[in-house]
């Protein structure tokens, strides 16, 4: 079979401050063990390359945490090694997570000597009383600064990331975010609505979040304002000027394979026999630093009942879907077991009639729960 894409992710666990919402795998720290971390995250690098099967990578995401904590010659280092071991396509897409607060114009000139590409501002609002609620550390004005910086720097790909749906937030308020994004002209915008995840502040002092309607205003109104900045969606929460979309992200949503080192991070390989595995690494720095460690803590195989809902849970996401010939190759099964519930989602309104793209009906993106339930157990 021919194997999919290969990206290779990178977690950096520390925060400055954790933020009320998050629930990723970010802590808080007064010390960074920055030289051990990458020292680790080499070893761990060394143990996946039997998951490479002669591939080249296409694209890397350090994430987080905040990657910006760390030191230019840190990712540095992290991808020499990468490039050395395993090697990159010609136009390897290589994003860093970067928190406005933490960036500075010597940093980010050292990320692009050191070979990124690609900047992700977590921006999530320009306005500071929204950004205060959120628990961020940094201001609006801080992220004009660093902006400017990353630009002066030479990068010619900035994604910026914003959440709408804030605490006492009016759609006024959240179209206003928007256009003064668009105002900056990065060449991808992340939109997407804040939500309530278990083991959060947020989840145990919930605040109060705008009511369903406003909610759905403020959808309807910013991609209206998108559009007419010139940006495309491509995905639920995804927009970008054309050529910009999101490699790495796109290798997650086409059923691609990814390399995943770095504490509490996961991985999905494909073998040439179809199996599908995924793994995921231990999940606290120090049991990942430990000098007995285990950096694998966990792995299973998918079984084949579960790839059908897995594969179309990633690519219904997608607003032009992918080719249907591309289940079959990624997952080795027939495209047989799609007819059915296709042919039910179609009479629903929910799919689009075509025999050779699974693609989606706007409908279908608004109730993406109930689309993807039709494959579910297949």
């Amino acid at each position: 079979m021919t194997l999919p894409p290969l990206s290779l992710y990178v977690h950096i666990p520390w925060c400055v401050r954790k933020c009320p919402y998050c629930d990723f795998n970010s802590h808080e720290a007064a010390r960074i063990p920055e030289t051990e971390y990458v020292a680790a995250l080499l070893q761990d690098l060394d143990l996946d390359l039997a998951f490479v099967q002669g591939r080249q990578l296409h694209s890397i995401f350090f994430g987080g945490g905040t990657p910006s904590l760390f030191h230019a010659s840190s990712i540095g280092a992290i991808l020499n090694a990468a490039e050395r071991r395993i090697g990159f396509a010609n136009d390897v897409e290589i994003t860093l997570e970067t928190n406005p607060g933490t960036a500075e114009y010597d940093n980010l000139a050292g990320y692009k000597s050191a070979g990124v590409n690609r900047i992700s501002f977590g921006v999530q609002s320009f306005n500071d009383a929204h950004l205060h609620a959120l628990g961020r550390i940094h201001s609006s004005g801080e992220v004009l600064r660093a902006y400017d910086q990353a630009r002066r720097a030479g990068f010619g790909n900035i994604n910026l990331d914003l959440m709408h749906g804030l605490p006492q937030q009016t759609p006024v308020q959240a179209q206003a975010d928007l256009r003064q994004a668009l105002a900056l002209s990065p060449e991808h915008i992340s939109w997407y609505q804040l939500t309530i995840e278990p083991n959060t502040v947020f989840h145990s002092r919930p605040p109060q979040l705008p009511a369903d309607e406003v909610l759905w205003d403020i959808q309807e109104a910013g991609q209206a304002i998108l559009e007419q900045g010139g940006f495309t969606q491509y995905e639920i929460s995804a927009y970008s000027i054309p050529g910009r979309r999101a490699r790495h992200n796109l290798n997650y949503w086409e059923f691609g394979d990814y390399l995943a080192i770095g504490a509490g991070a996961h991985g999905k390989i494909t073998w040439a026999d179809g199996t599908i595995q995924r793994y995921w690494k231990t999940r606290k720095p120090a049991d990942y630093l430990a000098p007995d460690k285990a950096f694998t803590a966990g792995q299973n195989a998918v079984a084949r009942e579960q790839q059908v809902l897995e594969f179309m849970m990633n690519a219904l996401r997608l607003v032009d879907g992918v080719p249907q010939a591309w289940f079959a190759e990624r997952t080795q099964l027939p495209e047989s077991v799609l007819a059915n519930p296709k042919s039910e989602l179609i009479a629903r309104g929910l799919m689009v009639d075509s025999p050779v793209q699974l693609q989606a009906t706007s409908l279908g993106l608004r109730f993406l729960n109930d689309t993807l339930a039709a494959f579910d157990g297949l």
